[in-house]
């Protein structure tokens, strides 16, 4: 799996760290609030283990619930000292899946991820998604906007099904180079640049109100929000 690590003690981090790359596991980590929140939202993880008492400006709920806000609904896992009942259902109600005492055994720690792996890949398969009027057969490989189809090349339609698995968020270059191209860096190429436009004239060219945008210095959105 591929995880982040939000977690300030630099001895529990080292551990926790270890052990995981250990398992086999991809980690990034975080030690503050505010590099927390930015791994999270500018890269896709199959998991995060959130300290709940972070610095940095932001706490580890604040961002739970900002994911969560936006429809991000990647597994996570809280960590913390906070250990009365309320501190648990406080967690796990900010949009937690589950929540680990201090200290604790790595044991444990690896078995709760291993569960909630299994509980988000059991969830029924999407085959159909939707924006607005645009909506994606997955199964069917159709596009379909206004009643209209679309004929999208193949990686055209990878990168539609991309941008709509992360409607109405920031995509970085970076996102769509690992997610869509398999590129773990910039190669300097202007590949996507290509492709967003000729996506963009396929699904925007001729309706009244265009889905994907531009953010400048940032990346793309697709979105039918004003």
């Amino acid at each position: 799996m591929k995880l982040l690590l939000v977690e300030d003690n630099e001895r529990v981090g080292r551990f926790v760290k270890k052990g995981l790359t250990e398992a086999g596991h991809t980690v990034d980590h975080a030690d503050n609030g505010k590099d927390g929140m930015y791994h999270a939202v500018s890269a896709s993880y199959d998991a995060i283990i959130m300290d709940r008492m972070l610095p940095g400006g932001i706490d580890g709920l604040s961002i739970i619930e900002a994911l969560r806000m936006h429809g991000n609904q990647v597994p996570i896992l809280i960590l913390s000292a906070l250990d009365g009942v309320d501190d648990r259902i406080r967690g796990l109600k900010s949009g937690g899946d589950d929540y680990l005492i201090k200290p604790f055994a790595f044991g444990e720690l690896l078995a709760r991820l291993d569960a909630l792996m299994r509980r988000s890949q059991s969830v029924s398969v999407e085959t159909m998604l939707t924006l607005g009027d645009l909506s994606m057969d997955l199964l069917a490989h159709k596009v379909v906007r206004a009643g209209k189809p679309v004929a999208l090349q193949p990686r055209e339609f990878k990168l539609l099904e991309y941008l709509l698995r992360h409607a109405n968020q920031v995509v970085t270059r970076t996102m769509l180079l690992e997610n869509v191209w398999d590129y773990h860096f910039d190669p300097q190429t202007n590949v996507i640049d290509v492709h967003i436009s000729k996506l963009r004239q396929k699904i925007d060219a001729g309706f009244p109100t265009p889905l994907l945008r531009t953010v400048r210095n940032a990346g793309y959105m697709l979105t039918d929000r004003e």
